[in-house]
């Protein structure tokens, strides 16, 4: 099971320990899909040590577990999982922070070097990253106070479940869409170049596409929505294989509206799409095309929400999972 965690440096998938971490797992997975991890900072980065995060208010004192939108302020943090052992030997490790109580919330750590031994039996592993390890260590190189605070604002800015086992409770809602930071926020860790900077709302991120899926037939299935300027389905510049995630750049952003709300969790080629607003401005393709970029290539994906960086991450993470690796 793996969680797609995108951030200001770049993206990281974890994959989750799902039967040795049953509560934790479940925990960390809805948090995710509630969208609780975004715009959180990373507010203690150590080097060679950790990176801690998930705590919206920035603090290192704040955070609740899921169990607390379901039964209320008591629960807002649970009892650690210590079995079976594990131990923080390799870069990359996930653990959720203990708060002193062997109780759990929602802050947890990344670890950034090897055989961490103070770490083990205190806090409780859950997952390991998978992808992303260059992340990892622009997170490492991070320059940062005495209080271990980097100068540099870090936050997650989506996550995306990939693969969710476990059944959702009735009493969370989720999100239809990401709720969208402030213009001022933007700002601050250099999304946009000012506050009164408007993002483009015409164009559809299309993902978990079926590696059959061509450009011509998205083209086909979303022009009932209005007039397409481009789509493309992103693939891979050596093997041209599909990456299985795409772009639509619609005429007018109503259409591109329409799309969204109707085309999301639609079965196309035996496979349940995603989709999400493109709006953020940035040269998307060109560092990785290897080729100047034309207008749909100026686009990055949701506001806060880059899934094109990690999108090479969840494509191999889906490829592998579908070869059985």
């Amino acid at each position: 099971m793996a969680v797609l965690v995108e951030t200001t440096l770049g993206d990281l998938v974890i994959d989750v320990f799902v039967k040795e971490r049953p509560k934790c797992s479940l925990n960390f997975i809805k948090l995710c899909k509630m969208k609780y991890y975004n715009l959180c900072q990373f507010h203690t980065i150590e080097q060679n040590y950790i990176a801690q995060t998930g705590d919206p208010t920035g603090t290192g004192r704040g955070g609740e577990s899921i169990f607390m939108t379901l039964y209320g302020e008591q629960a807002r943090y649970f009892e650690r999982e210590d079995l079976p052992k594990m131990k923080h030997t390799r870069m990359g490790v996930v653990s959720f922070v203990n708060n002193g109580d062997n109780m759990l919330g929602s802050q947890f750590f990344i670890t950034l070097g090897e055989n961490l031994d103070y770490l083990d039996d205190k806090h409780t592993i859950f997952g390991q990253v998978t992808e992303g390890l260059d992340t990892l260590e622009k997170l490492n190189e991070q320059l940062c106070d005495g209080d271990h605070k980097p100068y540099r604002d870090v936050r997650i800015a989506h996550t995306i479940v990939l693969d969710d086992p476990f059944e959702d409770p009735p009493r969370i809602k989720y999100p239809r869409r990401s709720p969208s930071p402030t213009f001022e926020m933007l700002v601050q860790i250099g999304d946009l170049k000012h506050a009164d900077e408007a993002p483009p709302d015409n164009v559809l991120f299309v993902c978990k596409l079926n590696p059959v899926t061509t450009d011509e037939d998205l083209e086909i299935i979303f022009s009932r929505f209005g007039k397409i300027i481009k789509c493309e389905v992103i693939r891979d510049r050596r093997s041209q294989q599909s990456l299985q995630y795409a772009f639509i750049e619609f005429e007018d952003p109503k259409s591109c509206e329409q799309a969204f709300f109707k085309m999301d969790n639609v079965l196309i080629d035996d496979r349940r799409i995603h989709v999400d607003f493109s709006q953020s401005v940035a040269k998307l393709h060109q560092g990785y095309k290897g080729e100047s970029a034309g207008p749909l290539e100026e686009v990055k994906l949701s506001k806060l929400g880059n899934f094109a960086h990690g999108a090479v991450a969840l494509a191999a993470s889906e490829s592998a999972r579908s070869r059985g690796q």
